[in-house]
């Protein structure tokens, strides 16, 4: 999600400054990111005042393009498509890719909408059914970690939930390679107060900064590295590694972890759910938490199987005959 360090969170830096042990900050609204961290790219502040109905039919078009003209891993798609859902016949594949395409291309629009999209007008589009699970532990001064999966559109999810949680937001990220790229979305993804932490340093950084009360989010179903530690599982009909960062920073820092549910009610319009993976200071063996979080998220894919980005190349890692027996590595 970016390269240049992450603007100061205002609403961060009052928790830490307030924060005594034992007492529980009272919540403060989400604060913008400060004028100094610099403005978007000349074309996005004027494409995203364009209105989402206006560009609707753009991603419409663009889709219909990709699908047909020039298919972005198309076949890369497909197959994912058929591995994971064996019984769905052509015709429903078919049905579901251009979905996917279509879906994709009005999530690219909604992100550059995002840089100038109102508060009011986001808190109407991503709806938060029960936002006071995590804010009961955070008004008592327990910390929370949440994690989610790329499903629908994650960037309004970081910026709605930024918005509306009322504390200090820490949200883990993989700098973009691209500096330019790195700098816009940094500035979009902040822009309601967030603080971006990169995900190699988040450990060390919830550790210096743990009087902080606050709110540590991870998207968390990328492939990990060949040099990660690992846990492998049956997901989508395939062996898949899971990336065990956010169950090794819920057993150091016993922080109680949420899923982040997200569903696309209509076009432009989602609804958000949290769902209690772990207690705070649960023991759990060896990748139970890691499991629980792979079952939440492909049932969550199983319900809308467009809404996942099926042209990410996510299996690419093999697992090796030690590590089926031993289920991690």
């Amino acid at each position: 999600m970016t390269i240049d360090p992450a603007p100061a969170d205002p609403a961060s830096a009052a928790h830490s400054a307030a924060a005594t042990p034992g007492a529980a900050p009272a919540p403060t609204a989400a604060a913008p990111a400060p004028a100094h961290a610099g403005r978007p790219a000349w074309w996005v502040r004027s494409a995203s005042l364009l209105p989402l109905a206006l560009t609707y039919p753009l991603a419409r078009f663009l889709a219909w393009l990709t699908f047909r003209f020039f298919p972005y891993r198309q076949r890369l798609v497909q197959e994912n498509l058929k591995l994971a859902f064996p019984d769905f016949s052509r015709a429903r594949l078919r049905e579901v890719t251009h979905q996917y395409y279509l879906g994709f291309a009005q999530m690219l629009m909604e992100i550059v909408r995002g840089a100038r999209l109102a508060p009011q007008e986001l808190r109407r589009r991503v709806r938060i059914v029960n936002l006071g699970a995590p804010q009961e532990h955070l008004a008592r001064g327990q910390s929370v970690l949440l994690v989610a999966a790329h499903q629908c559109n994650w960037e309004w999810m970081l910026l709605a939930l930024s918005l509306q949680l009322g504390y200090p937001l820490d949200a883990a990220y993989k700098p973009l390679v691209n500096p330019w790229a790195e700098r816009e979305m940094k500035l979009l993804r902040t822009r309601f107060g967030s603080r971006l932490v990169p995900a190699q340093e988040l450990l060390a950084d919830i550790i210096r900064r743990r009087k902080v009360v606050r709110a540590v989010a991870m998207v968390a179903d990328q492939e990990p590295t060949t040099s990660e530690h690992k846990y492998w599982t049956r997901f989508l009909n395939r062996d898949t590694a899971f990336y065990m960062g956010a169950e090794e920073i819920a057993r150091v820092t016993h922080f109680p972890v949420f899923f982040i549910g997200m569903r696309r009610v209509r076009r432009g319009y989602y609804e958000m759910d949290f769902r209690p993976l772990a207690a705070a200071r649960e023991t759990l063996p060896t990748g139970a938490l890691t499991q629980r979080y792979a079952e939440a998220v492909e049932a969550q894919i199983r319900a809308a199987p467009p809404d996942w980005p099926w042209s990410h190349k996510r299996w690419k890692l093999r697992r090796s005959l030690y590590q089926k027996r031993a289920g991690a590595g």
